[in-house]
């Protein structure tokens, strides 16, 4: 069986790269997988006319993702598996987006990132133009994609983890890149 650190595997990068359409096809391939928490959030904002949103209050944002993140990973650590688990987005996808809007980040923050560890081998998908849309949760511009995917890149070598980019390709061959690449990551 293997540990938490090394099961637990995350797929990021900045929005519109084909995470979720990644996501769900390892699902459909029999993988646990843990759906992204930041359009739960936006959607559930919006419907409640709230002011958690990334285009309203930044703060109150990064502080709902943070524990949304927080919690998806404490239901999934609570079970037994013994496969590798995918998360849409790690918990240090809020670090990254915090960093980014100048949100402090404290000592007490980054100290429980390093209590929640995820396999230290994180796939990242990079901008990919062709496929990227905006819509209502996501409003980011391109540049702001393109800027995300650097900034997100970098956060996750600031904190010891190392980086796979997932080439474009279909989502078959995304798929079969990180199953070939997984079983190099116990350890």
């Amino acid at each position: 069986m293997k540990t938490n650190r090394e099961a637990f595997c995350v797929i990021t990068g900045g929005p519109g790269v084909g995470k979720t359409t990644l996501i769900n096809e390892l699902n459909g391939y029999g993988f646990q997988t843990v759906q992204e928490d930041a359009r739960k959030i936006i959607k559930a904002q919006i419907e409640t006319d709230s002011e958690g949103l990334p285009w309203k209050n930044k703060e109150l944002y990064a502080k709902l993702m943070l524990e949304a993140s927080l919690r998806s990973y404490d239901e999934v650590n609570t079970k037994t598996f013994s496969n590798f688990i995918f998360f849409d987005r790690g918990i240090l996808d809020t670090i990254c987006y915090m960093k980014m809007e100048q949100i402090p980040v404290s000592d007490e923050i980054k100290e429980m990132v390093r209590q929640y560890p995820y396999n230290k081998n994180v796939f990242i998908l990079p901008p990919w133009q062709e496929i990227y849309e905006t819509d209502n949760e996501r409003k980011q511009s391109w540049e702001e994609a393109e800027c995300t995917f650097k900034k997100m890149k970098e956060t996750y070598l600031e904190f010891g983890y190392n980086v796979i980019e997932v080439p474009k390709a279909s989502v078959k061959e995304r798929t079969e890149f990180i199953i070939q690449n997984i079983d190099k990551f116990i350890g």
